[in-house]
This record gives structure tokens, C-alpha cells and sequence, in this order.
């Protein structure tokens, strides 16, 4: 029987300690690197059961496989500094990032020897009511070898069949839907509350559908996730313009997502306090081709 592979969690967020919990409860062992992160990242790292790890080049010296769940600005930046620190196990890129941007990190990474795996994670963080689903691509042996490390797990994993990319490619495809249609339930509740009608414009919106307009009880936690979803829908953006298709709409959800860059994390704001803040704050105008904004 072959033994697990050790695995190397970068950056573990809300969605990577999840998942990072998942692996050690699955009998992995799954280390971290506390260098550079927050109390929060640490917290959750304990939690989740990770092992703390000094510095990078020891993690990867003990790993033989990384998962990489970062913001999307930073996925080329953490997949270079594994490159240049030697690592030549598999390298998991389950980034929100565009296919353009898997397959180039993919074709860098694979030019030194290592061996990458397309990801995408779809659903909240593992544990809840509702299913994860992690979707891979890529070298098969290799996707089947991440599929394994889930088995038994609240992680469902799924293989596409296909090359790097393929996996990001649903991600922008799911996330142009979803976050856009979030962006555009809180543009509309705002401005039923600045006209005074937003019980009715609710009332309407419940019973007609049952969507993000009919839960404005949900936006705060949306607010709270703003700061990632941002850059996840110029991503989108990107890949929509990659594929001749109008990036309007989720270049538009991602300037209306930046205005709650204030509240990130914060999902107990008042629902009303939220809805304001898309009135005060500054969006994203531009995005240049690595998803950075000019406002950054």
C-alpha cells in the first residue's frame, strides 16, 4: 500500500484550513508555514490540525505534493516562489484565476520539473449542509493521486478530462454567474433602501424567486467576501474576453464587490451599514492582464 503523500497548505484561509481539516481528519499529514501570516491564518491552522512548518524551504523540503488556495492577485507570485525554492513534487493550483493564467503558471512549473494539477473549488468551505466540490484537470495519474487524499472526506472531487485550465475554466464560468448575480441583488437593495422601498422590492423579489434579491439578510456575509471575490470576477472578466465574449458585467461586479474592501471578514456588520458603504467608497476602474487593479 502506498503511503500518503505529506502536503503543503499555502496560505490557509477560510476555504484552505477547511480543506487543509479535511486532509488530517483523512489521516495526511498537512503542514503550513507560519512566516509572514496573520493571528487570524494561525488560529485557523491550529484549528484545522495543521503542523507549523518555520520556514518555506523546509515545508517543501518534507512535502511531496502543495495545494495552493490563495487570492487570485497573488497565485503566480506563490507558485514562483515554490519554483525557485526547488520543489519538484505536484503542485496543485486551486487558485480563482483565469484558464490563461493556470495554463502559464502550469507551462513555468512544468519546465523545472514540476508536475501541476489544475483546480477549482466550487461550494462553501468542507463541513456545512451544502457539498465542496473540488475539480480537477490535468496530468491524469496525478489528478487521481490529489482524488485519493479527499476519499471519505466532505471533500467531493470530480476530474474533468483535459489539460491545465480546464478546471479554472469553470470556476471563471461558475463565478461570473454567481458573484455578478450577488453584486447585482446588492446594487438593487441599495437602492430600494435609498427610495425607501426595499421591504417591497424583498417582498417582490420572495415571491417571485428565491435568489440573492430575495435574502438581503445574506449580504453582509457577501460584504465580507467582497475582498476575494473582487479580483475572482476580473479574472472572470479576462477569461470572458479570452473567449470573445462581453466582460462588462463582471468587470461591473467586480467594481461594485471592491467597494466592501473594508469589510472583509466582517460578516456581523448591519445589513443597512453595508448597503451604505456601496455609496461612500471608490471602485476598481482597470484591470491590467495579471488581474491587479489600477487602484491597487
Amino acid at each position: 500500500m502506498t503511503a500518503s503523500p505529506t502536503v503543503a497548505l499555502l496560505h490557509p484561509g477560510q476555504m484552505g484550513a477547511s480543506v487543509g481539516r479535511e486532509l488530517v481528519a483523512a489521516g495526511t499529514r498537512v503542514l503550513w508555514c507560519p512566516t509572514g501570516r496573520s493571528d487570524a491564518s494561525a488560529q485557523r491552522a491550529d484549528q484545522a490540525g495543521l503542523e507549523a512548518v518555520a520556514d518555506l524551504r523546509s515545508l517543501l523540503e518534507q512535502s511531496s505534493m502543495v495545494i495552493s488556495l490563495c487570492p487570485p492577485a497573488a497565485a503566480e507570485a506563490t507558485a514562483d516562489t515554490v519554483r525557485e525554492a526547488g520543489f519538484s513534487g505536484v503542485f496543485v493550483e486551486a487558485n480563482a484565476i483565469s484558464p490563461e493564467r493556470a495554463a502559464r503558471i502550469g507551462a513555468t512549473m512544468t519546465a523545472q520539473g514540476v508536475q501541476i494539477v489544475d483546480g477549482c473549488v466550487i461550494g462553501p468551505p468542507p463541513g456545512g449542509s451544502v457539498a465542496t466540490h473540488l475539480y480537477l484537470s490535468g496530468p491524469e495519474e496525478k489528478a487521481a493521486a490529489v482524488a485519493r487524499l479527499f476519499t471519505g472526506t466532505a471533500v467531493t472531487v470530480i476530474t474533468i478530462e483535459g489539460s491545465v485550465g480546464k478546471a479554472s475554466a469553470l470556476k471563471m464560468a461558475y463565478g461570473s454567474y454567481q458573484k455578478a448575480t450577488c453584486a447585482l441583488a446588492s446594487v438593487a437593495q441599495a437602492l430600494g433602501r435609498a427610495h425607501g422601498v426595499d421591504t417591497y422590492l424583498t417582498s417582490e423579489a420572495r415571491r417571485l424567486a428565491k435568489s440573492p434579491l430575495a435574502m438581503p439578510e445574506r449580504l453582509p456575509d457577501v460584504a465580507a467576501k467582497a475582498w476575494r471575490w473582487a479580483p475572482e470576477m476580473l479574472e472572470a472578466a479576462a477569461t470572458l474576453r479570452d473567449a470573445s465574449l462581453p466582460s462588462a458585467l463582471a468587470e461591473a461586479a467586480a467594481s461594485v464587490l471592491a467597494l466592501w474592501e473594508q469589510d472583509k471578514d466582517h460578516s456581523d456588520l448591519p445589513l443597512a451599514d453595508v448597503l451604505d458603504h456601496l455609496f461612500t467608497r471608490q471602485p476598481i476602474t482597470a484591470v491590467d492582464e495579471n488581474g491587479t487593479s489600477a487602484s491597487d
